[in-house]
Protein backbone atom coordinates (compact mmCIF):
# COMPACT_ATOMS: atom_id res chain seq x y z
CA UNK A 1 0.00 0.00 0.00
CA UNK A 2 1.33 3.43 -0.50
CA UNK A 3 1.87 6.15 1.70
CA UNK A 4 -1.07 8.39 0.22
CA UNK A 5 -3.30 5.43 0.10
CA UNK A 6 -3.76 5.73 3.88
CA UNK A 7 -3.06 9.41 4.55
CA UNK A 8 -6.91 10.28 4.98
CA UNK A 9 -6.53 7.96 8.09
CA UNK A 10 -3.51 8.50 9.30
CA UNK A 11 -4.84 11.97 9.86
CA UNK A 12 -8.29 11.16 10.92
CA UNK A 13 -6.11 9.34 13.85
CA UNK A 14 -3.71 11.98 14.54
CA UNK A 15 -7.02 13.78 16.17
CA UNK A 16 -9.62 11.37 16.51
CA UNK A 17 -8.38 10.52 20.28
CA UNK A 18 -8.38 13.66 21.18
CA UNK A 19 -11.37 15.05 19.55
CA UNK A 20 -13.43 12.42 20.33
CA UNK A 21 -11.92 10.46 23.18
CA UNK A 22 -10.63 13.47 25.32
CA UNK A 23 -13.07 15.60 24.75
CA UNK A 24 -16.04 13.38 25.26
CA UNK A 25 -14.50 12.51 28.99
CA UNK A 26 -14.10 15.72 29.82
CA UNK A 27 -17.52 16.14 29.38
CA UNK A 28 -18.60 12.61 31.06
CA UNK A 29 -16.58 14.27 34.15
CA UNK A 30 -17.82 17.76 34.27
CA UNK A 31 -21.26 16.59 34.37
CA UNK A 32 -20.65 13.92 37.04
CA UNK A 33 -18.69 16.78 39.11
CA UNK A 34 -15.40 15.00 39.09
CA UNK A 35 -13.61 18.17 39.41
CA UNK A 36 -10.04 16.64 39.69
CA UNK A 37 -9.92 12.87 38.55
CA UNK A 38 -6.95 11.21 38.51
CA UNK A 39 -4.64 10.78 35.27
CA UNK A 40 -5.47 7.13 35.06
CA UNK A 41 -9.12 7.75 35.59
CA UNK A 42 -8.79 10.41 32.47
CA UNK A 43 -6.46 8.10 30.04
CA UNK A 44 -9.54 5.12 31.26
CA UNK A 45 -12.59 7.51 30.38
CA UNK A 46 -11.20 8.77 26.86
CA UNK A 47 -10.20 5.16 26.00
CA UNK A 48 -13.69 3.85 26.84
CA UNK A 49 -15.10 6.84 24.22
CA UNK A 50 -12.54 6.22 21.28
CA UNK A 51 -13.33 2.81 21.43
CA UNK A 52 -16.83 3.74 20.19
CA UNK A 53 -15.05 4.11 17.33
CA UNK A 54 -13.53 0.94 16.63
CA UNK A 55 -16.43 0.47 14.39
CA UNK A 56 -15.20 2.83 11.69
CA UNK A 57 -12.30 0.42 11.21
CA UNK A 58 -14.61 -2.01 9.33
CA UNK A 59 -16.57 0.36 7.23
CA UNK A 60 -14.57 -0.99 3.75
CA UNK A 61 -15.70 -3.89 1.89
CA UNK A 62 -14.06 -7.07 2.93
CA UNK A 63 -12.64 -7.54 -0.41
CA UNK A 64 -8.98 -8.24 -0.89
CA UNK A 65 -8.07 -4.50 -2.15
CA UNK A 66 -9.23 -3.08 1.53
CA UNK A 67 -7.46 -5.75 2.83
CA UNK A 68 -4.26 -3.52 3.72
CA UNK A 69 -6.44 -0.46 4.81
CA UNK A 70 -8.28 -2.32 6.83
CA UNK A 71 -5.52 -4.14 8.82
CA UNK A 72 -3.92 -0.41 9.06
CA UNK A 73 -7.03 0.93 10.43
CA UNK A 74 -7.09 -1.79 13.19
CA UNK A 75 -3.56 -1.56 14.08
CA UNK A 76 -3.13 2.22 14.17
CA UNK A 77 -6.56 2.49 16.63
CA UNK A 78 -5.18 -0.13 18.69
CA UNK A 79 -1.63 1.65 19.05
CA UNK A 80 -3.91 4.51 19.61
CA UNK A 81 -5.35 2.97 22.42
CA UNK A 82 -1.87 2.22 23.97
CA UNK A 83 -0.58 5.34 23.86
CA UNK A 84 -3.58 6.61 25.75
CA UNK A 85 -2.80 3.97 28.47
CA UNK A 86 0.83 4.82 28.51
CA UNK A 87 0.79 8.59 28.71
CA UNK A 88 2.46 8.71 25.17
CA UNK A 89 -0.22 10.90 23.41
CA UNK A 90 0.53 14.57 24.21
CA UNK A 91 -2.83 16.05 22.79
CA UNK A 92 -4.52 13.90 25.42
CA UNK A 93 -2.31 14.49 28.51
CA UNK A 94 -2.50 18.34 27.51
CA UNK A 95 -6.29 17.88 27.95
CA UNK A 96 -6.10 16.17 31.13
CA UNK A 97 -4.11 19.41 32.31
CA UNK A 98 -6.44 21.94 31.23
CA UNK A 99 -9.12 20.06 32.79
CA UNK A 100 -7.58 19.88 35.85
CA UNK A 101 -6.80 23.54 35.88
CA UNK A 102 -9.73 24.75 34.17
CA UNK A 103 -12.46 21.89 34.57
Amino acid sequence: MRNDDRFEIERAYDILPHVIGASWASVWFRLNGIRKPTIEEFRSKTVEYFELVEEITDVFPIDEKFEQIRSYSRNRHNQEIEKIINGKNPEIEKRFKRYIDYG
